[in-house]
């Protein structure tokens, strides 16, 4: 009991564990499919602002613009920062809009206008960035304070920008910068976390971390040896090492966002259950013990004796008995088993000797009426016979009857005979139907030699070549063929009757069967139309069946005017077998 539960307990925690990690990783990737869509659709927002600037004529023309006359260039300025404004309230999460001309001026519309704008701009790595693109949207990622307004140094923003050009002569005019609100892109980045300890990063095109939600100074994973999905792939699972690692790619901006999740933090799901099986298996443990001291010593020993007389009485022992001092339910079911193997010795010694004359009497009973069927038909012959004086004839026809007539009637030597004295006996039958039908009757005897021995019931093979020539070669006043040959299927001997006779239609072909199928199941139908023409094959099927078993006797197949088939099944003994021992098992 013990072994079991700790075994069932060790299987639960596994398969719970395996469990937890398929639908964590099922979370997992459906947290970071969803994040790299909402990136998808927050850049894709940015992009347009961008492109709705660059692509306003006022704007692009304004910049490009060169004012003689100093109020018209104030004029000018304050119109290209209300479109810079009216651009910069369109989305709440902007915080400052940037136009860098080509000029060297600086135009900003944001949240602090007394910034100072940084001069040396033109030195820095983002600058240098914007200047080699080729007026694609740059995504700079998060800085810690505003790249160009050296006054705003304490929130951070996201930065990315893009060259403006005239769209009329694609003349470069200028460099725009945005800075937005890092709040979305934080949210968004939270959304792949599914525990605690997870990190998620941003990186960009370059494999440089553009953001990322770990804690500032804790040590960064090598991710340039983490998996990247690859163009084929929008996302890749991970879970070979000691994290889970979910890793998917924005369409948009180039980015790989990657999840790193500990493994401990998802078994700790599990601890919990961890402990109570723990403990409940310890307290099992020793419930089991208890139990097993009582259970053996007062029933596990009185059962062990009660089961080994069982064997003995399996073995066939039935003179053994069991005593016992337990339980009075166990000292019950003692006495019980003691009555029991003692009724079970009388009832086997008795049913063995009813059984024994009841179906020694059954099958001399059965055989015995093919004796008078046979006589009567060949006394009958004789005399159409005798009628016609063929003398000559009848010396060979009553020597065959004489043969058959001691074969058949030696009853009590013995009700069983081999196929090579039951062919013997059908030549001598064959001789007799062969003078009566004076050359009408052509016979083959085609029987594998190597199954002569193979044993079956007296007079199996006479009454059904008797019935072939009664009822289908003798009506017809043709010439006709009778054939018996054997086959052997599944170890079983399989010996034909064929004849080419006058055959059975299909409501007598199915009268036949069921005479058989009634009378093998003690229905008698005899007093029916008909009846007496299969008595001859239904006394044969029934000694098959009382001598074999349920599974041998004979089947019939019969087509109108083409002949008749009557198949005999016996069983054959295998190798080494007694032949008498396999037909009592029969």
């Amino acid at each position: 009991m013990a072994g079991i539960l700790i075994l069932m307990s060790v299987l639960y925690y596994n398969r719970t564990l395996a469990i937890i990690h398929s639908k964590v990783s099922d979370i997992a990737e459906k947290n970071i499919s969803q994040t790299a869509g909402l990136f998808n659709l927050m850049l894709q927002g940015y992009n347009s602002l961008s492109k709705s600037l660059n692509s306003n004529y006022e704007l692009t023309r304004l910049l490009q613009e060169t004012a003689s006359n100093p109020a018209v260039g104030v004029i000018n300025e304050r119109t290209i920062t209300n479109i810079i404004g009216a651009a910069y309230y369109s989305r709440s999460e902007v915080v400052g809009i940037h136009i860098l001309s080509k000029d060297g001026k600086v135009y900003s519309y944001e949240r602090q206008f007394a910034g100072v704008i940084d001069n040396n701009y033109a030195q820095t790595e983002w600058y240098k960035k914007l200047g080699e693109s080729s007026g694609n949207m740059v995504w700079l990622g998060l800085y810690s304070g505003s790249p160009i307004n050296t006054m705003q140094q304490q929130d951070k923003v996201f930065v990315f920008g893009r060259k403006l050009y005239d769209l009329t002569n694609h003349k470069e005019i200028g460099i725009l910068v945005i800075e937005t609100n890092p709040s979305p892109i934080m949210e968004a980045l939270s959304n792949v976390s599914i525990s605690p300890g997870t990190r998620v990063y941003i990186l960009g095109e370059d494999q440089k971390v553009i953001a990322s939600s770990g804690q500032k100074g804790a040590k960064q994973p090598q991710l340039d040896q983490l998996p990247r999905p690859s163009e084929d792939e929008n996302i890749v699972v991970d879970s070979t090492s000691n994290q889970l690692i979910v890793a998917a790619n924005t369409s948009l901006a180039g980015w790989t966002i990657y999840g790193l999740t500990p493994k401990n933090d998802i078994r700790a799901e599990v601890y919990q259950t961890t402990k109570y099986l723990i403990i409940v298996a310890f307290l099992l443990i020793i419930l089991s013990t208890v139990l097993a001291s009582i259970v053996s010593r007062n029933i596990a020993s009185p059962l062990k004796l009660l089961i080994r007389e069982m064997k003995k009485v399996e073995m066939g022992n039935f003179s053994g008995s069991v005593n016992v001092n337990s339980f009075d339910e166990i000292n019950s079911l003692v006495s019980s088993f003691n009555r029991m193997v003692h009724r079970m010795d009388e009832l086997i010694e008795t049913i063995k000797i009813s059984t024994v004359s009841e179906k020694n009497a059954q099958l001399q009973a059965l055989q015995s009426q093919v004796n008078p069927h046979f006589l009567y038909n060949t006394l009958d012959m004789i005399y159409w016979m005798l009628d016609e004086q063929e003398n000559e004839r009848l010396s060979r026809v009553v020597l065959s009857l004489s043969q058959m007539f001691r074969y058949s009637s030696n009853w009590e030597e013995a009700s069983r005979t081999t196929l090579r004295r039951e062919l013997e006996q059908i030549r001598h039958y064959l001789t007799i139907i062969e003078t009566r039908l004076g050359g009408r009757l052509r016979t083959e005897i085609a029987a594998d030699e190597a199954w002569m021995d193979v044993v079956l019931p007296k007079m199996t093979i006479q009454p059904i070549i008797e019935n072939a020539v009664k009822y289908g070669l003798e009506p017809q006043g043709s010439l006709g063929y009778l054939r018996v040959t054997t086959e052997v299927h599944e170890n079983k001997l399989h010996i034909k009757v064929e004849d080419n006779g006058a055959g059975m239609d299909e409501q007598t072909l199915e009268r036949v069967r069921e005479t058989l199928s009634l009378r093998q199941s003690g229905i008698s139908n005899e007093g029916e139309p008909g009846s007496r023409r299969g008595i001859g094959l239904r006394n044969v099927h029934d000694r098959l069946v009382m001598m074999f078993g349920e599974a041998y006797g004979l089947q019939i197949e019969s087509t109108l005017k083409q002949g008749t088939m009557v198949e005999i099944t016996i069983p054959i003994p295998p190798k080494g077998e007694n032949e008498d021992e396999h037909i009592d098992r029969g």
